[in-house]
Order: C-alpha cells, then sequence, then structure tokens
C-alpha cells in the first residue's frame, strides 16, 4: 500500500475516534497514581529475587501503557507482510530493551514527563508519516527503520522512569530487570495479537481504505494530546 495516497476524510469517524481517544487517555492519566501505588505494594510484597513478579508487572506495563500501544498501532496499520511486521516490532523492541535494561541498572534518570512527552511525539510523528506527510511537505520521507528503532529508545526510557519510581531491592536487582523486560517483550506480544486481529478485521470489513486518513488524524490528535499532558505536567507540577 503507497502511504502517500489520500483518502477522503469521514468527520463522523474522525469525531467518533478522537472523543474515544480523550476519553481513554483522561481515564489512564485519571488512574495513574493509583496504578502506581498498587505496583509499588506489589514490590513490597515480593522483596528479593522475584523473576515472576516482575515478569507479570512488565506485561502489565505494556498491555496498560496507551502510549506504548498506539505508537505500536501506527507501526503496523501499513504493514500487510508477516516479516515486515516482525521486522518493525523487533526494531522497536530491541530499542526499548537496550533504554529499559542501561536506564535502570545504569542508573541513568531522565525527567519522567519530558519522555512522556517524547513518547506522546512518537504517536504524532507516526501518524504524520502513515499520512504521507513528509513527502508532502519535504519531498522525501526519513527512513522508518531507523525511526521505529530510535523511538524505541525513547519509549524503553519511559518504562525505565516506571521502575525507577519504585523502590527496588538490590537483591536480585539484575535478574528482576531483566525479567521485567522479558514481561514486557510477552505484553507487547499480546498487545500486537490483538492488534493484529483488531486491523485485520478492520480491512476485512471493506471500509479501512476509506478511513485510513481519518484513523491517522485521530491517533495524530491523540499524541498532541498525551505530549500537551506530560509538558503541563513539567511546567506545572509542584
Amino acid at each position: 500500500m503507497n502511504q502517500t495516497h489520500y483518502f477522503r476524510i469521514s468527520w463522523r469517524t474522525v469525531a467518533t475516534l478522537v472523543v474515544g481517544a480523550i476519553a481513554w487517555l483522561l481515564a489512564g492519566a485519571a488512574l495513574a497514581h493509583g496504578v502506581a501505588d498498587r505496583d509499588a505494594l506489589f514490590i513490597e510484597q515480593n522483596p528479593g529475587r522475584a523473576l515472576a513478579a516482575f515478569i507479570y508487572l512488565g506485561a502489565k506495563h505494556m498491555i496498560t501503557g496507551y502510549d506504548h500501544l498506539l505508537y505500536l498501532a501506527g507501526v503496523i496499520f501499513f504493514l500487510y507482510r508477516a516479516r515486515d511486521i516482525a521486522l518493525y516490532v523487533t526494531l522497536f523492541a530491541v530499542g526499548h530493551s537496550i533504554t529499559l535494561l542501561t536506564g535502570v541498572l545504569g542508573d541513568i534518570n531522565v525527567n519522567v514527563y519530558l519522555i512522556d512527552a517524547l513518547i506522546g511525539l512518537s504517536v504524532v510523528y507516526k501518524a504524520f508519516e502513515n499520512l504521507g506527510g513528509f513527502e508532502k511537505f519535504i519531498g522525501k520521507r526519513p527512513n522508518p527503520k531507523i525511526a521505529v528503532f530510535c523511538f524505541g529508545l525513547a519509549h524503553g526510557f519511559g518504562l525505565a522512569t516506571k521502575l525507577q519510581a519504585l523502590t527496588l531491592s538490590e537483591d536480585g536487582l539484575v535478574a528482576n530487570i531483566i525479567s521485567f523486560n522479558v514481561g514486557v517483550e510477552i505484553g507487547q506480544l499480546m498487545a500486537l495479537a490483538i492488534l493484529l486481529v483488531l486491523i485485520n478485521s478492520w480491512r476485512a470489513s471493506g471500509g479501512f481504505l476509506r478511513n485510513t486518513t481519518a484513523f491517522n488524524v485521530a491517533l495524530m490528535f491523540a499524541g498532541f494530546l498525551l505530549a500537551d499532558y506530560q509538558l503541563a505536567g513539567y511546567f506545572f507540577a509542584a
């Protein structure tokens, strides 16, 4: 599929998707503090080397991480061949594995608001790319494989900040962090399977091509909303 093709926008579809995205993001923001508290309690109840606990925690963070899922949806949206999907998802996984592990084990601290804002902008970037924006405005699309890998690095730092916010025991730390990363990959595969079922079902319904622009406009809007929310937290958080 040539991603530079433009399709007629169904504004009713856009409105529906945008309202859904807003509700989803606001619900996630409202629950974020409670989730962090439950994770902290969960870690306290599983001290020392707790591989299964950290695998569960990693999988949960990926499956409930709407920013990661939105980006992943954008990445696979126009991919039809299994080997292409595997390549891009692997690049993303390698990227976020590198920064997740080095961020926590190397004690590399990044501002949680700024890195999450960058993750929101990664969603914007992917939606803009899917809309053929780069070809339209600069005449050339940047290498999408390099972009996916680089944004994977950013997403990994975002995952690292979630662990760094918890009080982690030094006992079995390396094994626990590796287990957390394994859980993230498991969660990503589970989310990928669900996304592929939804997208393929949409393609089979016959309405996919009519609404690709609408979907990516809504995806871009959601990415801007994520970034704005995090930047507001950075400038106005006490």
